[in-house]
């Protein structure tokens, strides 16, 4: 039988595996789990990388979760390149691969790290249809998976848990979390008409974009707030600084528009992180 639903052998098989791999949704919790090990300063290569796969493999599971639902169950989007048994094969896949790489830093970090790991795939799997269909965890569910990877990222690294990786977890699930209530509102006639509860759907576009520019807004705050008493690096108001611009320009965009701009906003914001934690550019003049 098929594994993929357009073309026969190899290269369409893998074709449909790849079309899988979706670069923007993927690299905000590889790039946080890298993140969360610069925090830790002194990294051991070989343990990053595990958990970097452990993250890759949660998001791919995700990705193909997403695709068999809405397609094949839900019968809501309109192709899929995966046939039903292409999907079961490779959310088996991944999920070996992520429990390889989590045995792994079980090893190598202790239960500790399996215990902050093994929750960003049960978030991956239950997205759809458990997760996704409840304003609260269809809003939360990316953004506490990314916090979860930076978390991870850290505790492999360090062995422990800081008030700086945990500061920056919280600030990143309230930041992410905005911005998912506007990546919901793309989709508010077509969730409307499904019954769908985003926020969007909820409180209508309107008050939903309050809602998302009160949670990002609310976590730059705390970004200075946390600079100020030395929990952060202090140039990390920087990258707050760096991300409120982006959302200025996002507030007079469409949902889609506004989505990308905020999406590409959060890399620059984690870039200027990095860049702040890594170097302290302002340490001698705070």
């Amino acid at each position: 039988m098929s594994l993929a639903r357009t073309g026969d052998g190899p290269g369409a098989t893998l074709r449909a595996y790849w079309s899988q791999v979706h670069p923007v949704f993927m690299l905000p919790p590889l790039a946080a789990s890298l993140f969360g090990a610069v925090l830790a300063r002194e990294v051991v290569p070989s343990i990053a990388t595990a958990h970097v796969v452990a993250m890759f493999a949660a998001v791919y599971t995700a990705h193909v979760k997403d695709g068999y639902v809405d397609f094949h169950v839900r019968g809501e989007d309109d192709d899929h390149p995966l046939t039903e048994r292409g999907c079961r094969v490779g959310i088996a896949l991944s999920t070996a691969l992520f429990a390889v790489a989590t045995l792994l830093l079980t090893v190598a970090a202790g239960p500790i790290a399996a215990a902050l790991t093994v929750p960003t795939w049960l978030i991956a799997y239950h997205h759809a249809p458990q997760l996704d269909t409840n304003p609260l965890t269809a809003t939360t569910g990316y953004p506490l998976g990314i916090a979860l990877a930076l978390l991870g990222g850290f505790y492999v690294q360090a062995g422990t848990l800081s008030p700086v990786s945990v500061g920056f977890a919280v600030v990143f699930l309230v930041l992410l979390s905005g911005v998912k209530v506007i990546d919901d509102a793309q989709d508010y006639a077509y969730d409307r008409s499904i019954r769908k509860r985003t926020v969007a759907v909820i409180v209508g576009p309107r008050r939903a974009y309050g809602v998302a520019y009160g949670l990002m807004a609310t976590a730059l705050l705390a970004v200075a707030g946390f600079a100020a008493v030395r929990v952060f690096p202090p140039s990390s108001v920087l990258a707050a600084l760096a991300f409120a611009a982006v959302a200025v320009l996002a507030r007079r965009a469409d949902p889609t528009v506004a989505t990308m701009l905020l999406i590409r906003g959060s890399y620059v914001f984690l870039a200027v992180l990095v860049a702040a934690v890594w170097f302290e550019p302002l340490a001698r003049v705070w």
